[in-house]
């Protein structure tokens, strides 16, 4: 405490016991594939915060287009403003080695990344392993790439990949065909897969037009759409066409499964279609639900990293119950969560009987948040049926 001896007016400054939760972002991704120039930062996680950032790091003179580059021109294309970018080299695997850290071992240092792709592996191996790095981290989504042979056989698509669909690493285009050529989904709704591939233009060599992986588009639609929105019924900017026009049932059929598809319409565009997880559980059905538990997880782990080494007792309890309380209830109002109340939307709970003595003993501060989410509209039913019209009632004389 200071000691006053003059006379006068001192102003002190007092801590307020307010500690404000912000939501993180959820728009920066990463992509990990062969860039044009196979040996410039290999396996170095390098930031790009445009397309031309990204033609002066990893091309060369005379250097062919990748599905790594038009993936990230795509990208920034549809929204995206960053991404990281892990180029493999030629031959290189996108699993990587954790103790030499290339590959997806590149990005575990990197807290800002929630979205990752690998633009064009579709075999079994790289898919696993972009689903695991997903769920261990649990604050980034994975956007998966059907095989681009798929549309030789939809049915191919309704079942389970159980076997390689080529070595780890390697281009679907060299994979033999397989069976199955669904990927084996994530229970916590951690993995989106796609199809069909995209017909744009070669960003390198504009007059030449090429089947492009959709995981690039839709990393860009993810980034600009916020996380309680379904990242759907959104055009794809720089799509020329479609390697394959799906039909109604066919997408009934692959949507029932958690295959999203981009549909090409008459009168408005090129759109993707569908915004599901590969989940089998209802409650991380949608992939807006998952990226918003993502960054609301990551906000509140962040948001609350003062309360460490704080006495656990009934003041600490009290102020992480407000701050907490305050973050959801902004959350409420910006219509990421449902209810006409507050109280219809979230609780928040910690007292004596979350943090027993047993429990504060152990050093433990434990909070129970529960949320309820908005989902997607995904079917619209109109009920219509014949109307006779009003019966004009006929006024009755006075007897």
């Amino acid at each position: 405490m200071a000691t006053y001896l003059t006379p006068g007016v001192y102003i002190e400054e007092l801590s307020t016991g307010s500690n404000s939760i912000e939501m993180v972002g959820s728009e920066v991704a990463a992509f990990l594939g062969v860039a044009p120039a196979a040996n410039k930062h290999l396996n170095e996680a390098f930031a790009c915060n445009n397309w031309q950032q990204f033609v002066r790091e990893f091309t060369a003179e005379d250097s062919e287009s990748t599905d790594l580059a038009r993936s990230v021109y795509a990208f920034f294309c549809n929204g995206g403003s960053r991404c990281y970018v892990v180029n493999v080299g030629k031959g290189g695997s996108v699993v990587g080695d954790a103790r030499k850290r290339t590959g997806l071992y590149c990005l575990e240092p990197i807290d800002e990344i929630a979205i990752v792709a690998a633009p064009g592996y579709t075999d079994k191996t790289t898919q696993e392993a972009l689903k695991t790095f997903c769920e261990n981290r649990q604050d980034v989504v994975a956007i998966l790439d059907a095989a681009r042979d798929a549309e030789k056989n939809i049915d191919a698509l309704k079942q389970v990949g159980s076997e390689e669909a080529s070595d780890a690493g390697a281009k679907p285009a060299d994979a033999p065909a397989v069976k199955g050529l669904l990927p084996s989904g994530s229970d916590r709704g951690f993995t989106a897969l796609y199809f069909p591939w995209v017909v744009a233009a070669d960003p390198l060599n504009p007059l030449q037009k090429v089947a492009t992986p959709p995981s690039g588009f839709m990393a860009g639609i993810y980034a600009k759409t916020d996380v309680h929105k379904a990242p759907a019924n959104q055009v794809l900017n720089g799509a020329l066409g479609l390697t394959y026009m799906l039909t109604h049932q066919e997408q009934g059929e692959l949507n029932r499964l958690g295959v999203n598809c981009i549909r090409s319409f008459p009168t408005s565009g090129i759109r993707v279609w569908g915004a599901r997880t590969l989940s089998s559980r209802s409650e991380w059905r949608y992939v807006n639900v998952r990226r918003l538990f993502n960054s609301v997880e990551e906000s509140l782990a962040k948001g609350t990293l003062w309360t460490v080494f704080e006495p656990n007792e009934r003041i600490l309890w009290n102020s992480v119950v407000r701050n907490v309380s305050a973050f959801l209830t902004r959350l409420w109002r910006s219509g990421a969560l449902k209810g006409a109340t507050p109280e219809q939307a979230f609780f928040v709970k910690c007292d004596e009987e979350t943090n027993p003595q047993e429990v504060i003993d152990a050093g433990q501060l434990i909070i129970e948040i529960g949320i309820a989410p908005v989902k997607p509209a995904e079917f619209i039913i109109f009920r219509i049926g014949q109307w006779a019209g009003a019966t004009p009632v006929e006024p009755q004389s006075a007897a």
